[in-house]
């Protein structure tokens, strides 16, 4: 029998229709890599929980992915899953749950995401816990950091390495500590994790505003990191929108990889427009645009607008190469990961 890659299994079977916008787009993130660009990719629903992390993780030691932007909960939801999948309780006739049996769950502290439940006390307080500790650590020093850089620095100084109950190496946040991925999470509020922070300062244990910075701080962060890497200048010494410089040996271009809608998305493609209008300095546009999404345009939906769409806001270029996979991202994206990866 003939061994067949992954890659060739696709370039020869997903020929039409959201097959073949796999494909391409697939190819087209490789071709962008290989050319010396890099890729944000950005974490809507419920990935982590959903283990996007086997291959996920895999894609940022390779290099394939070099920045992240992520819903608070795909944030938490790895780090959950690292030190308490064991006692995760999956549920596969999930739809066929009475009121009733939903409330047991919840009296045995069983969070339900879809098919999944993932349990309070050995994932949430397990990770509250010693986070907590780094918040008032840094509160009482009077510093301020963004959140995922204390989740980095409970990975490092290894707090919770003898609760890990998965490889470490499946794990997307681990990939990401240890590469100093640079990692953005606008509303990183609407989060279990957040909930504690704000439960602390109601409480008195923690002062406000507090030791972790809000969702603006990230969008400034976002902005120096893509003019760094897009131009290889500082934000401040971009030149006037009209005044296009010539490209520095350090500058690559940057594509946009988007998993589902939402905040995860719509936050930093913004970037590029807020650079070009409101700061009138000159960017590229974003290199390459792919989502992967299931939303209907004709609704009025931000996540589902066609791609062209964001023409018209200053996110993407006329030549931008463009792509949409109207499908599952539980089942679309590590196939795609896994052609970049030339499985």
């Amino acid at each position: 029998m003939l061994s067949v890659t992954l890659t060739d299994f696709i370039d020869r079977h997903y020929r039409h229709f959201n097959a073949a916008a796999l494909q391409a787009a697939a190819e087209a993130w490789r071709d962008l890599i290989e050319d010396g660009g890099q890729m944000l990719l950005t974490l809507a629903g419920a990935m982590s929980t959903a283990e996007l992390g086997l291959s996920l993780a895999e894609m940022i030691r390779a290099g394939k992915v070099h920045a992240i932007c992520a819903t608070g909960a795909n944030l938490e939801e790895d780090l959950f899953n690292l030190v308490a999948h064991d006692h995760y309780r999956r549920i596969p006739d999930w739809r066929a749950l009475t009121a009733a049996q939903e409330k047991d769950l919840e009296r045995r502290g069983l969070n339900r995401v879809t098919d999944t439940c993932i349990p309070e006390a050995e994932a949430f307080r397990a990770i509250g816990t010693p986070l907590g500790e780094l918040w008032r650590a840094a509160d009482a020093a009077g510093e301020r950091r963004l959140p995922h850089e204390y989740l980095y620095q409970l990975i490092r100084n290894r707090a919770l390495a003898d609760r890990y109950r998965i490889d470490p190496a499946d794990s997307w946040l681990v990939a990401a500590a240890e590469a100093d991925l640079p990692l953005f999470v606008p509303g990183w509020e609407d989060s279990t994790l957040g909930n504690f922070l704000v439960a602390e300062q109601l409480a008195g244990g923690l002062s406000r505003p507090g030791p972790v910075l809000a969702g603006t701080e990230y969008m400034a962060a976002l902005a120096d990191w893509y003019a760094h890497t897009t131009t290889g200048c500082a934000l401040t010494d971009l030149p006037e929108i009209d005044a296009k410089p010539d490209a520095g040996p350090e500058a690559r271009p940057v594509g946009f990889f988007q998993i589902g809608g939402g905040i995860a998305g719509d936050f930093p493609i913004c970037v590029v427009p807020m650079i070009r209008q409101d700061l009138r300095r000159w960017c590229p546009y974003w290199a390459y645009f792919c989502q992967i999404s299931d939303s209907t345009a004709s609704y009025g939906s931000y996540s589902g607008a066609v791609p062209n769409e964001k023409i018209t806001w200053g996110k993407l270029d006329v030549d931008t190469p463009k792509f949409v996979i109207e499908s599952d991202a539980t089942i679309v994206a590590p196939l795609i990961f896994g052609y970049v990866l030339g499985w």
